[in-house]
């Protein structure tokens, strides 16, 4: 089958995501026919370095041997069976390896970042309900914040363009200020300024906390608000606010966890243990859509009763499929068997080394956080984004800017010859952009 009738057959029956179907009368969509490794190929075999691990998920490459073997012997025994009432291995073996690697237990399933969201979400509510302090029901989160479109993750969300069509049918929260190190005062040190954004977190959790149920945070990276960094002192200390005043901290480490900020899961760097983590993303290595929420045996306990109502009733058909719990347990083996945060480590210093080649542009505020990399462009361009990612495919790079930031988030498999493609085309297309 030719591009051409890939491309046609799409745009007359697909409705893609995040997209204005619009643009694509004039910059036509990418057909892909296969992946290998840090590589998207198309029909015509021309391929893609795929800089943004297909927006997050990848962590070992595509066409992965080991995750790909685990499915398909899945495949051979079971396919799915529901877990209300029944139960089978690859979810159990998988819930009592993300006990031993968080800290929590009793994992509840989804399908997405966005439904483990609301899990958390509902499971706080519901605590508070179950504990007879129903008026403890409203949540707040962090300035810019993004935790997923459906609308109880949307109305924890600060993204204006997601949200504000939507707003009429949103639960109302506070936004915090964020400690994103990029707004510090002149002089002012990220961890000064992350203390001085707890601060106001305080006050405002001390005049509040009789109406809160919970604090979200995406931990040390806030990605969607254009990589977003702070220090993990603030995390720490919103442990401590949270713990005192009786307030629920929710770590959303969907697109932070497993291995992206250097350790396991960010909230590690500030030795805190929240009272919810919410994973997906690269929990089945970007192969099989899947979501974990992980709590305490308190907020667990609470749900326990003769009465179904005192229950936490959420689901959905595919909770807990068992290939995505295989694909899930193959990707936690290859971080056990192949000492993925040290290579990291090593693979995150050399990235950061080619990146200085990055300065004789017109940019400000490279930085990193493990495997995330970024850095602002200076430049008043509304278009600017579209056009570098645009000219980035041109010349084999999947690059897809946030406004002016541009980041690299590459499967942890990328090869020292690929980052140093992957940074100078950068270079090069930021260049062609301005």
């Amino acid at each position: 089958m030719s591009n051409q009738d890939l491309l046609h057959r799409s745009l007359v029956s697909v409705w893609h995501p995040c997209t204005q179907m619009k643009q694509h009368e004039t910059f036509p969509l990418v057909p892909i026919h296969r992946g290998d490794g840090a590589w998207l190929y198309d029909a015509d075999g021309k391929r893609y370095l795929d800089a943004v691990s297909s927006w997050w998920v990848n962590l070992f490459g595509h066409n992965n041997p080991r995750i790909k073997e685990a499915i398909k012997q899945q495949l051979d025994t079971l396919e799915h069976v529901m877990l209300a009432g029944f139960t089978h291995e690859p979810v159990v073996a998988l819930s009592e390896k993300l006990a031993k690697l968080t800290g929590l237990g009793h994992a509840f399933y989804g399908s997405d970042g966005a439904s483990a969201t609301e899990i958390a979400l509902k499971m706080s509510f519901h605590y508070w309900r179950n504990r007879g302090q129903s008026s403890k029901a409203k949540f707040i989160s962090l300035q810019n914040s993004y935790h997923g479109e459906t609308l109880g993750a949307l109305g924890v969300t600060d993204v204006a363009i997601f949200k504000d069509t939507y707003a009429p049918l949103l639960m109302q929260s506070a936004q915090m200020p964020s400690p994103d190190f990029r707004l510090a005062e002149a002089g002012e040190s990220a961890e000064d300024f992350a203390l001085r954004c707890a601060n106001a977190l305080e006050n405002y959790v001390v005049a509040h906390h009789h109406e809160l149920a919970a604090f979200i945070i995406e931990p040390l990276v806030q990605c969607a608000a254009g990589m977003a960094m702070y220090h993990p002192v603030y995390i720490a200390r919103a442990h401590e606010i949270c713990t005192q005043y009786e307030v629920h901290l929710i770590a959303d480490e969907i697109a932070v966890g497993f291995g992206r900020t250097g350790t396991m899961f960010a909230c590690e760097q500030a030795s805190v243990m929240p009272d919810f983590i919410c994973l997906s993303k690269g929990i089945t290595g970007g192969y099989l859509p899947l979501s974990a929420v992980l709590t305490t045996d308190d907020i667990y306990q609470s749900f326990y009763h003769d009465r179904t109502a005192k229950g936490f009733l959420h689901s959905h058909s595919y909770t807990g499929n068992p290939l995505a719990c295989r694909a899930a347990l193959a990707t936690l083996a290859i971080f056990e068997s192949d000492a993925v945060l040290q290579s990291n480590y090593l693979k995150s210093t050399m990235i950061v080394d080619r990146m200085q080649v990055l300065t004789d542009l017109p940019i400000k505020h490279l930085r990193h956080k493990g495997m995330i990399f970024a850095f602002d462009v200076i430049t008043e361009d509304a278009h600017f984004s579209r056009r570098c990612y645009q000219q980035a495919m041109q010349h084999g790079l999947l690059l897809r800017p946030i406004g002016n930031t541009v980041y690299f988030m590459p499967p942890y498999t990328i090869s020292e010859a690929e980052f140093d493609f992957m940074v100078h085309q950068t270079s090069d297309m930021v260049r062609l952009s301005l």
